[in-house]
């Protein structure tokens, strides 16, 4: 049986202080294209440890903590409003630029999962002069036209009791719970729960995960999300990566990116549910790799 250690042999762990930011990123250093692996709400860089590798025949991967996440810092948090430069979201944005200016990446590509789609929406419609290519996966963030995809609202209430469940008290049993609303077909291990219990129990990163879904679950939320006339505009390449069992956003989302956003790539990963890139890593890597390669 593979391990988050086995899977990342090869890659090395750093921490980067730029002065506005302290990230912790898990990469492969070569000379081939960079592809920053943004991860979802609560997660961390070990989201993408099975991939790292494969992906390395291809691009230089390089998956990161989030600000408030994992090991990275914690700066207090913008109350910025929706419709202002600075909010709270484009905090998020604002480490992956930051990041990208101290490793000297003039322009990169990037996938996003749940929360990291969000975010990478956000460099490919701000940020196009720094955005390549960029890869939705199961993505967030975004109102879709209600007369062609629906939102599932039950399950994202089960997203804010388990995590919020999990943060306040974070037991093993909680924690699995947590991890299963992201893998319900499996693919939890006792490891991954172990190091999600090791993450979320540093007071710091808890109390900052607390204040991030008080925030994401907040009665305003929508305001912060993009458009269909923000992400019409998204010009370059786009692979829009779904799966068939995910959760809040079926594949009804995955044809109206596909519709929206001119000349973008879809494909479906059957048998996944909210992490297929660790569900179903080879072929994740293959369908990836190849856009990458393209």
């Amino acid at each position: 049986m593979s391990s988050i250690h086995i899977d990342l042999l090869g890659t090395e762990t750093r921490f980067f202080d730029t002065g506005r930011y302290r990230t912790r990123a898990i990469m492969v250093d070569n000379d081939k294209p960079a592809l920053f692996l943004l991860h979802g709400g609560g997660g961390h860089a070990e989201t993408y440890s099975r991939n790292m590798i494969e992906l390395s025949k291809f691009c230089r991967p390089i998956a990161i903590d989030f600000i408030w996440h994992g090991m990275s810092s914690r700066p207090a948090y913008s109350d910025k409003g929706p419709t202002e430069q600075g909010h709270w979201l484009h905090q998020f944005t604002d480490q992956v630029i930051d990041l990208m200016d101290h490793l000297g990446i003039e322009k990169a590509a990037f996938e996003g999962e749940s929360l990291g789609g969000w975010i990478a929406f956000d460099m490919a419609i701000n940020h196009p002069e720094r955005t390549s290519k960029l890869i939705l996966n199961t993505s967030w963030g975004m109102h879709l036209d209600p007369a062609h995809v629906v939102e599932g609202g039950g399950d994202l209430a089960a997203l804010r009791e388990t995590s919020m469940n999990a943060l306040r008290n974070p037991t093993v049993e909680l924690l699995r719970r947590r991890l299963e609303w992201l893998m319900p077909l499996g693919g939890v291990t006792e490891e991954l729960v172990q190091l999600r219990m090791a993450l979320w129990s540093i007071p710091e990163t808890r109390d900052a995960l607390i204040e991030y879904y008080e925030r994401l679950f907040a009665d305003n939320i929508d305001q912060f999300y993009f458009q269909e006339s923000d992400i019409e505009t998204i010009a370059c390449p786009t692979l829009v990566l779904w799966t068939d069992k995910n959760p809040i956003h079926g594949t009804d989302a995955a044809d109206r990116l596909e519709s929206i956003i001119k000349g973008s790539q879809k494909h479906i990963m059957q048998g996944c549910a909210h992490w297929p890139q660790w569900e179903r890593p080879e072929e994740h890597d293959r369908v990836v790799g190849a856009f990458m390669a393209g």
